[in-house]
C-alpha cells in the first residue's frame, strides 16, 4: 500500500542492491526472460496454484525469504537478489516470478486513473478506478532482463490497482485481474483477496470446511497469515472487493524461433464472457439482482438465506457446511498466534532498523493513520493491529454463536461431548499454551506472553512508532512499564491515542491529523477520526469461564 513516493525510493535502492548483488553465483543461475509458450495453459495455471500454495505453507516470515525456502523450486535459478515488497505487490510479483521462470507471457496495468477525478486518491476511490495503461513483458529473441522487469512493476503496482470495476470489459485497456465465481474451482491457491480498506491478501490454502487461508505482506516487508473474515468489507462491484483471479491472456502475432523462443507480437486479454470462472456472484448474490442493486443482494444455498460470508464458507465447504466448535477453535487460536508473530517481527523492524522510538513525535498525526506514507507506513501499526482486534472480536462472536447453537440443537453444529464450553476452554488454553511470544524490553530484558496476555491488553497495543516497545505491547504494570524511557510529551501521545486504540473500523475516508491536544478534548466517534469511547468485548476465556459459573448456579 506503499505511496509512490516512498516506492519511488525504494526501488532505487532495490535496484542499487540488484547492481551489485545481481552477478550470477553459478551456472545455473537464469536473469534472462525468455518467452516460450504464447499463453498460459492449465498445467501452467496447476503449476502456479502449486507455487502459491506451497509458499503459504512454508514457515517464512517475509516474501524474501520465502522465495529462498525449500517451497520455492525455482530459488538456485535467481541471483543474489533480495524481494522487498508490500501487499498490492505480492500478487504481481509471484505472478511475473512464475511466468519468468516457466517462460510465460505477463502483462500488467501500469496507469490508473480514479473515477472521482483528477485529483482522488486512487487507493481509495469511492467509485473505483479504470485502467489508462498497460505494459508487457517484450517478446524478443535474446530475452529480458528479468530483475529490472519485476522490479518496475513492484514500483508500479499499488493496491489502486486491484480497485477497479468488475464490470468492466474493455478489449484494450482491461483488468489484469477478473470476478470469479465462489466455488472450489475457482477460488484456490493464488486468488486475489482485496480488502477496500487498502489491503490485499493471497489466498494459499481452502480448507475442507470451507475456510479461505490467506498470507499477506505489509509495508515493512513482513509476513502475516489468517483467513478471509468480515474485515475484507464487501462492497458494489465498482469497487473490486473480494475475490479476484488472473485474467487468461495471449501473446498474438507473434512468431516463434526453431529454438521455441517467440518473437514480437501483442497481449490480448480474455474478455469476461469467455472465461469460465468469471462471475459477479460475490456482487449479485443467488439468485442474482442487478449489479447496481447490490447492497440488497440475497445469498440462499439448498433454500436457506445466509450472509454472505456463511454462504461462501457453505459454496467452498466439501459437503454440507458443518461447524466443529472444538476444531475450529484451536484452528482460529493458532491462526491468531501467526498473526501475532508477525506482528512482533513488525513492531522489531520499527525499533531495530527504522529506531523511530529514538525520535520526537510529529505535532500532529498523519491526515489519515490507516492510509499514509513515509515513517509512519512503514513503522506503525494502526492497520495490522485493526485487522488483529477484528480477528479476536470474530473468534469472541463466533464462539458464542457455537455455544447458542448447541443451546438450541442447531443442525450445522457438530459436536458430541457433553460439555462444550469446557471443551473450547480446553481447546483454548491448549493453543494458548502451544503459542510463545514475547518481546526484549528497552532494557534487553524478555518479557514472555501469551495469547490470553496479549488480549487482556489488546486496547493497549501501540500502533505509534514513535513510542517505546514496551507500549508498543501494551504494558500496564510498573515493574514491566519501568524501563520505557518515553517522557511526558510521548506519555501524553500515548493516553491521548487511547481512543483510536479502541477503534477497530478502518476509516481511511476520515481526516485524522490531529494534534494531541485535539486528541485529548475530542469529540469521539467513529465520524470523528479521533476514536471511539469504548473498545468491543473480546475477553474469550473470561466468557467461558463466566458462562460455565452461570451454568453451575443455576443447577
Amino acid at each position: 500500500m506503499r505511496s509512490t513516493t516512498v516506492k519511488a525510493a525504494l526501488a532505487v535502492a532495490c535496484l542499487w542492491m540488484l547492481c551489485l548483488w545481481g552477478a550470477p553465483a553459478s551456472a545455473g543461475v537464469s536473469t534472462t526472460w525468455h518467452i516460450t509458450k504464447d499463453h498460459w495453459d492449465a498445467s501452467d495455471e496447476k503449476g502456479y496454484e502449486d507455487f502459491v500454495s506451497a509458499l503459504g505453507a512454508e514457515d517464512c516470515w517475509t516474501i524474501d525469504a520465502c522465495l529462498k525456502s525449500p517451497a520455492n523450486p525455482y530459488r538456485h535459478t535467481d541471483p543474489r537478489v533480495t524481494f522487498l515488497v508490500d501487499c498490492a505487490d505480492v500478487p504481481y510479483l509471484l505472478r511475473a516470478y512464475y511466468a519468468w521462470k516457466n517462460g510465460l507471457p505477463f502483462a500488467w496495468q501500469s496507469a490508473m486513473q480514479s473515477s472521482d477525478g483528477p485529483r482522488g486518491d486512487i487507493r481509495y476511490s469511492s467509485g473505483g478506478n479504470r485502467v489508462v495503461g498497460r505494459s508487457a513483458v517484450p517478446a524478443t529473441a535474446s530475452g529480458v532482463p528479468a530483475i529490472p522487469l519485476l522490479m518496475e512493476i513492484v514500483n508500479t503496482v499499488s493496491t489502486a490497482m486491484f480497485r477497479h470495476d468488475a464490470t468492466s470489459d474493455s478489449a484494450t485497456l482491461f483488468t489484469d485481474l477478473y470476478s470469479p465465481r465462489l466455488d472450489r474451482d475457482t477460488i484456490r491457491p493464488g486468488t486475489v483477496a482485496y480488502d477496500v480498506n487498502g489491503h490485499v491478501a493471497m489466498v494459499w490454502k481452502v480448507e475442507e470446511g470451507g475456510r479461505i487461508m490467506i498470507f499477506s505482506s505489509h509495508p515493512d516487508h513482513t509476513l502475516d497469515r489468517t483467513f478471509v473474515g468480515r474485515e475484507f468489507l464487501r462492497t458494489g462491484p465498482e469497487l473490486g472487493s473480494i475475490f479476484q483471479n488472473w485474467r487468461p491472456i495471449r501473446l498474438v502475432g507473434a512468431r516463434q524461433l526453431a529454438n521455441g523462443t517467440y518473437v514480437g507480437g501483442h497481449i490480448v486479454g480474455t474478455p469476461n464472457g469467455e472465461i469460465p470462472g468469471f462471475s459477479l456472484e460475490q456482487y449479485v448474490g443467488n439468485p442474482p439482482v442487478d449489479p447496481s442493486l447490490w447492497a440488497t443482494a440475497k445469498f440462499v444455498k439448498d433454500n436457506e438465506t445466509m450472509d454472505f460470508y456463511t454462504y461462501l464458507r457453505a459454496q467452498l465447504s466439501i459437503g454440507e457446511l458443518e461447524y466443529k466448535p472444538v476444531e475450529e477453535t484451536h484452528v482460529m487460536m493458532e491462526t491468531l498466534c501467526q498473526d501475532l508473530r508477525a506482528r512482533e517481527q513488525a513492531v522489531d523492524i520499527s525499533r531495530t532498523e527504522g529506531r523511530t522510538h529514538l525520535m520526537s513525535e510529529p505535532e500532529r498525526l498523519p491526515r489519515n493513520i490507516y492510509g499514509t506514507d513515509g515513517v509512519w507506513e512503514l513503522y506503525s501499526t494502526p492497520s495490522r493491529d485493526a485487522r488483529l482486534k477484528t480477528a479476536f472480536k470474530e473468534m469472541y462472536d463466533q464462539l458464542r454463536e457455537f455455544i447458542r447453537m448447541k443451546e438450541t440443537d442447531a443442525p450445522r453444529l457438530q459436536y458430541s461431548g457433553t460439555d462444550l464450553p469446557r471443551d473450547i476452554l480446553k481447546a483454548f488454553d491448549e493453543e494458548n499454551a502451544a503459542c510463545p511470544l514475547g518481546y526484549k524490553k528497552s532494557d534487553g530484558r524478555t518479557v514472555r506472553l501469551t495469547i490470553d496476555d496479549v488480549i487482556h491488553r489488546l486496547f493497549k497495543l501501540s500502533f505509534d512508532p514513535y513510542q517505546c516497545i514496551e507500549r508498543r505491547w501494551g504494558a500496564t504494570d510498573p515493574g514491566e512499564l519501568a524501563s520505557c524511557p518515553d517522557g511526558a510529551e510521548k506519555t501524553r501521545w500515548y493516553e491521548a491515542e487511547q481512543k483510536l486504540r479502541n477503534q477497530i473500523d478502518r476509516t481511511y475516508d476520515i481526516q485524522m491529523d490531529a494534534t494531541v491536544a485535539q486528541l485529548e478534548q475530542g469529540p469521539w466517534g467513529l465520524e470523528s477520526g479521533r476514536g471511539v469511547e469504548q473498545p468491543p468485548e473480546v475477553d474469550i476465556r473470561a466468557y467461558l469461564v463466566t458462562h460455565m459459573e452461570s451454568r453451575a448456579a443455576a443447577k
